[in-house]
């Protein structure tokens, strides 16, 4: 059973304090909490690392217990958090994106004499199979095909363009990492992003281990890229363990690691290197297999394209079709709940841009998100994120600035939807599986992080006398192979918050 709680919809944030503070009250259970955080630090797990805590209560800010809650720590995924409350305390929980199918030129005898353009605004879910009912991507080219079919177009004497330049940022932070990009988890964000920018890599074990697992095909057909498969065949059941190295518009790719033996076929996601080419190239065939004849061959505009590619002549275009997305409160809750990189980075660049009120760069979303929160009256020293997703290796946040920002988010019009994006420890989302039979399970939402070497966790917690407190704990550099020794710790320290009375 889910605490209830009276605290959800009012908080009063002050600034945080520094360092390894005194605790507002000095009950059992936060001493407890206390010398949990203190024995995983001073374990052999995290001897060459660092583990900090943040816990606040969320009805007026004030801190319960800080540990080392100032040191700038590499983030991981838990940076959603604060993308996407951002996102949606700018934007509002019922922000829609908007996709156009447009033409410029004239019909005439029906001849498009002119160019079919698929207009992006940077929904990184456009065409994604999670909402296969209305916005799959078969679904929508089929629909797109059928509103060129309507409009009497049989032929087009133009090209079919993908348009990106709702997006001015380059696709990925200069951060990133070359084994990552390539990957369905590093997949760079577009003005006109489709089908979560993914495909995948379909191989063919061998029978043998250490033989070459030759690639069948790719899922969608992907003739546009070349891709040189160093792929083998290892143990059975040893599951993925393929790196796609590509970069964004780049047509060329490595594919190195293994597949499992003991399958007939295994799959691996790969990002695309350019999504809006990818999208046209994707209509384009669709057009041509129902008879319209498209001209020339497919094209994208955006940013990063080659500045010699023939661009759509100006004027006005007309509307063939829009699609809307689905509100962006289910955005930020698929973000946080199934942690995709591609959406934290999309609701990251649209904060920044309407903040702005220009098109902003990646660097550039960062500084508005610092100072809106700011603004707020969180102190954000030591917060230092490289992008908006936590991928980045060299990104960093402190425990004290990551609680804050959930602690001064209750004051916003759209923290329930907010605190309902958050996946229930213990059973849903990327902690389902924590703290079963623990008093976290359904009292602690959290957002996992998880990169190499770091374990991190933040959300909100029913402490024990109804409050709501929000927390951020973070682990760097634990030793390596220690991770299931580090997760008791977290596990424990999850479950203690639930324990606290926090108006002791």
């Amino acid at each position: 059973m889910h605490r209830s709680f009276a605290c959800l919809l009012s908080c009063i944030f002050i600034i945080a304090q520094v360092g390894y503070s005194r605790p507002l009250t000095d009950s059992l259970a936060l001493q407890r909490l206390q010398n949990t955080v203190n024995q995983l630090q001073t374990s052999p797990l995290v001897r060459n690392g660092t583990a900090a805590l943040s816990v606040r209560r969320v009805r007026d800010g004030a801190v319960l217990l800080a540990y080392n809650a100032q040191l700038s720590l590499p983030s991981a995924s838990t940076l959603k958090l604060a993308t996407t409350a951002t996102a949606l305390a700018v934007m509002g929980d019922n922000y829609t994106y908007r996709t156009t199918l447009e033409y410029d030129g004239t019909i005439r005898d029906s001849v498009l004499n002119g160019n079919l353009y698929i207009r992006g605004s940077g929904d990184p879910s456009l065409g994604s199979n999670r909402f296969a009912e209305f916005a799959a991507a078969p679904t929508l080219l089929r629909t797109w095909t059928e509103m060129v079919q309507s409009a009497g177009i049989k032929q087009i004497a133009g090209a079919v363009i993908g348009d990106a330049t709702a997006i001015r940022s380059l696709p990925v932070p200069d951060t990133w990492v070359w084994g990552d990009m390539g990957n369905y988890y590093g997949a760079g964000v577009s003005g006109l992003n489709f089908n979560e920018n993914l495909y995948r890599a379909v191989f063919k074990p061998a029978k043998t281990v250490g033989q070459p697992a030759p690639l069948l095909r790719t899922e969608p057909a992907t003739p546009f890229l070349r891709l040189q498969n160093n792929v083998r065949t290892g143990p059975p059941g040893s599951g993925d363990e393929v790196i796609i190295y590509n970069a964004p518009f780049t047509t060329q790719a490595f594919l190195e690691g293994t597949v499992p033996a003991g399958v007939s076929e295994f799959g691996v996601k790969g990002s695309l290197p350019d999504p809006a080419f990818f999208t046209a190239f994707a209509l384009h065939e669709r057009l041509a297999k129902v008879g319209i004849v498209v001209n020339n061959a497919p094209l994208a505009i955006g940013p990063g394209r080659n500045p010699e590619m023939p661009l759509a002549p100006g004027g006005k275009r007309t509307q063939l079709h829009l699609h809307t997305s689905v509100p962006l409160a289910e955005l930020a809750r698929l973000t946080n709940h199934q942690s995709i990189n591609l959406y934290a980075e999309s609701l990251l660049l649209l904060a920044g841009t309407t903040l702005a009120k220009a098109p902003v760069t990646t660097e550039q979303a960062i500084q508005y998100l610092v100072r809106f929160w700011q603004s707020k009256g969180v102190d954000l020293s030591g917060f230092r994120p490289k992008d908006g997703s936590g991928l980045s290796p060299v990104g960093a946040v402190t425990a004290t600035s990551l609680s804050g920002i959930l602690a001064a988010m209750s004051k916003e019009k759209s923290f329930l939807p907010f605190y309902d994006s958050i996946p229930v420890v213990g059973e849903s989302g990327t902690v389902k599986s924590l703290g079963r039979g623990t008093a976290a399970a359904g009292n602690v939402r959290a957002k996992s992080g998880t990169i190499e070497g770091v374990r991190a966790y933040a959300g909100y917690a029913t402490s024990a006398d109804g409050e709501l407190l929000s927390f951020t704990v973070l682990v760097n550099k634990y030793q390596p192979g220690s991770l299931k020794g580090v997760m008791n710790y977290l596990e424990q320290i999850m479950a203690q918050l639930t324990a606290l009375n926090a108006n002791n």
